[in-house]
């Protein structure tokens, strides 16, 4: 399925960001940014290895911790995506209300996994365009 770029990006959250950077550099959220990338491409590796070795706990660790460092900056779509894989790793299918075996959350989990990683992509190349057009060099 695609990702709906539209929904990607919180533009509300990421404008009150923008509202603590000090000038037009945009340094603090420009770093914010650059720590949630680096962030994200570690934790997707630990969700991959999470997920081969069954690990539902450390899954629902790892969305649980994406999911709030994606909220900070506004990206929605993948704070969605974490939220439904920490449920489903505490073995959880919140929409339903149901509990869930090993095997179905796992089963629900994989295509999650292949999704957040689109969705995190288009979002970080959105992040860098808007940075690149909007930010202006520090002076030194």
């Amino acid at each position: 399925p695609q990702v709906d770029e539209d929904k990607i990006i919180d533009l509300e959250t990421f404008t009150q960001i923008l509202d603590l950077d000090e000038d037009d550099t945009h340094d603090f959220s420009l770093g914010m940014a650059e720590a949630y990338f680096t962030q994200a491409s570690t934790t997707f590796v630990d969700m991959e290895n999470a997920f081969d070795g069954k690990d539902l706990a450390k899954l629902s660790s790892l969305g649980h911790f994406l999911k709030g460092s994606s909220a900070a900056l506004g990206v929605s779509a993948v704070q969605a995506t974490c939220e439904h894989i920490q449920h489903y790793g505490a073995l959880r299918d919140e929409e339903s209300g149901t509990d869930l075996t090993e095997q179905d959350a796992l089963a629900k989990i994989g295509p999650l996994l292949r999704r957040v990683k689109r969705e995190y992509a288009v979002a970080e190349r959105w992040l860098k365009e808007w940075y690149k057009e909007h930010a202006v060099p520090a002076e030194d």
